[in-house]
């Protein structure tokens, strides 16, 4: 083979060579080229100069004889553009002697001209045209002008001397190039000559391994068509198998409790009927069976991260001092809690309430898998998530983030555990230890608040989970008080409700009335508007979101835009668009999620109408 292949490669040796040789005789020429053409360019500058010139002496003699001012135009323009024009001249100069010699005396004999035209107008605006006249006539501008054409035409002589110098060389490049080029195409032809002979050797065996490489790439695409679909099958599966685990899981939790809430009610229903009253442990198994059934609804839009956000600038450290009587009341005595704060911690943008939340559902999740004897450390610390990771990690952005760790001492979680840890209602504990959303609930949080959550763990090692939330850049926005005193004063306001479902809208009106409100209710937008023309003195509009023709913040506008001074709170129990993009809450909106305590929607009325 390699016998075989030394005139092939000989020949190749041969043909780089004469290639080589022609490249570098047409950069020569391209060179020349250049060269003639930079010489041409300097004599189109040096003709641009002259025509200036020129221009300025015709221009200055129209003057003095007309007295127009508009034939000094021309006259200025040019002597204006003349620096310019040297300048490039200038820059276009070669370092010969002979060369920078002719060029100064243009630039003197220049200067000359500029001289004598300038003194020419300025003697005629003084009104001495004759000894303006008398000056022109002395001759010694056209003594400049002939010595500036003089000079430009020694300057031509020697380009053109050179251009004929460098036309002679181009000559004799090209004879060598032809002779390059008939050599080169000769051996070319041998050399093509020779190869076609070889591959008619060899094409025989590249024909047959062409079509066994054909035979095994069709075999390699049914083979990866095939896996594809078995994968999609799987992946379906899983989807399914998810949707049944979390429609399974609500549907559980909800029938127990919607079990209890009928119950009481009916049992209530049956004791009243009779004409007793003891009925208030009714009443209270089914405001609690309604209170966890809301609690449940809460953790699913925090999983789905449709919950409404209302972010602030948070001080994670305080945030977290602040918790530390909670989580002593939450995990008891027996569970040591230690703080690892960092110093010079950044701050986040994101709802304290939610990550306080997070935080206790992470603490409550270690004390059950501690038991009675644990320790709980949380830390917090400044990250930076670099690409390397993120390109490891879906939904993941490089960048910079405060780290909160929650850590246990507990059981730890093998991997396929920590692979379904965030998935709704997939849970560890025993029956009636918790719902499964707890992290979940964690997760869509953080996900919605664009932030990333981490579990590290070991069986017998304990478990870490950290949480990212994004670093906040800017100022921090003061916290404008509320206005609340420690004895507000007597319910006066009269508040306009709004709601299109009329039980909602009845047990909306008993609550406020029962709250000492005077209240005045609508069924829809239009009506509301109507009220609101024919009582200016109401105080706040509680309006529902979703409604028909008109939703509540197209209500809200239209009613601000006729009373300036009116509150407004939005309620509702799913939204997305008209008060809440990207998950937060639109600036300055009062929002009160349904379904609501009394004692819920007294604070948030109080907090709306004694803001300043």
């Amino acid at each position: 083979m390699r016998w075989q292949s030394l005139p092939l490669f000989a020949g190749f040796a041969v043909l780089a060579l004469i290639v080589g040789t022609r490249a570098v005789l047409v950069e020569g020429q391209r060179a020349n080229r250049e060269a003639a053409r930079q010489a041409i360019d300097y004599q189109e500058s040096l003709s641009g100069l002259l025509s200036l010139a020129q221009d300025a002496e015709t221009s200055q003699r129209g003057y003095l004889l007309t007295g127009e001012k508009s034939y000094l135009q021309s006259y200025r323009q040019a002597v204006k553009a003349i620096p310019g024009q040297l300048a490039r001249i200038d820059s276009m100069t070669t370092p010969d002697d002979e060369l920078v010699q002719q060029i100064n005396r243009i630039k003197d004999a220049l200067s000359l001209k500029q001289t004598d035209m300038a003194q020419t107008i300025a003697l005629y605006d003084r009104g001495d045209a004759a000894k303006a006249l008398e000056l022109v006539r002395s001759g010694q501008g056209k003594a400049a002008m002939d010595q500036i054409r003089a000079s430009m035409d020694t300057i031509r002589r020697i380009g053109g001397a050179a251009i004929a110098a460098r036309d002679e060389h181009t000559d004799r490049v090209e004879s060598w190039l032809r002779i390059g080029s008939l050599a080169a195409l000769l051996a070319i032809f041998l050399l093509g000559a020779y190869t076609i002979r070889l591959s008619r050797r060899r094409f025989r065996e590249v024909a047959v391994a062409q079509e066994e490489l054909m035979r095994k790439n069709i075999e390699l695409g049914n083979e990866i068509r095939t896996r594809e679909t078995a994968e999609s099958q799987m992946r379906q599966m899983q989807k399914m198998e998810a949707v049944g685990q979390l429609t399974g899981g609500i549907a559980h939790d909800f029938n127990n409790m919607l079990a209890v809430i009928i119950s009481a009610m009916n049992l209530a229903q049956r004791k009243l009927a009779r004409g007793e009253h003891d009925i208030i442990k009714f009443i209270e198994a089914a405001t609690d069976a309604a209170t966890r059934a809301a609690n449940l609804t809460a953790r699913l839009l925090a999983f789905s991260r449709q919950q409404p956000l209302a972010p602030q600038v948070v001080d994670t450290n305080r945030l977290v001092t602040g918790m530390s009587d909670l989580l002593r009341r939450v995990l008891g005595e027996t569970i040591r809690i230690e703080t690892v704060l960092a110093g010079g911690l950044w701050k986040t943008h994101a709802d304290p309430s939610q990550i306080e939340n997070a935080i206790l559902n992470l603490a409550v999740n270690a004390r059950d898998a501690m038991g009675d004897n644990g320790k709980l450390t949380i830390e917090t610390v400044n990250s930076h998530l670099d690409d390397s990771y993120a390109a490891t990690h879906a939904e993941v952005k490089a960048g910079q983030y405060v780290m909160i760790a929650v850590s246990d001492t507990g059981e730890g979680m093998p991997a396929e555990i920590m692979a379904k840890a965030f998935e709704p209602f997939f849970t560890t504990k025993p029956v009636n230890k918790g719902t499964g959303l707890g992290l979940s609930q964690v997760f869509g949080f953080v996900k919605q608040s664009g932030g990333h959550v981490k579990i590290y763990s070991e069986p017998g090692e304990g478990t870490t989970i950290k949480i990212y939330l994004p670093r906040f850049f800017g100022a921090e926005e003061a916290l404008l008080p509320t206005g609340r005193g420690d004895n507000p004063a007597a319910v006066t306001e009269t508040i306009l409700v709004v709601e299109d479902d009329a039980r909602v809208r009845a047990s909306t009106t008993d609550a406020l009335r029962e709250l000492g409100y005077t209240v005045i209710h609508a069924g829809s937008g239009h009506e509301a508007l109507q009220i609101l023309a024919d009582n200016p003195g109401v105080a706040l509009l509680f309006t529902d979101i979703v409604m028909p023709v008109m939703n509540g913040r197209k209500l809200a506008e239209e009613a601000l835009a006729r009373l300036p001074q009116l509150k407004v709170i939005f309620t509702t129990g799913f939204t997305r668009n008209a008060v809440v993009h990207n998950g937060v809450l639109d600036h300055d909106v009062h929002f009160l999620a349904k379904p609501f305590t009394i004692e819920q929607l007294a604070a948030k009325l109080r907090d709306v109408l004694d803001a300043k």
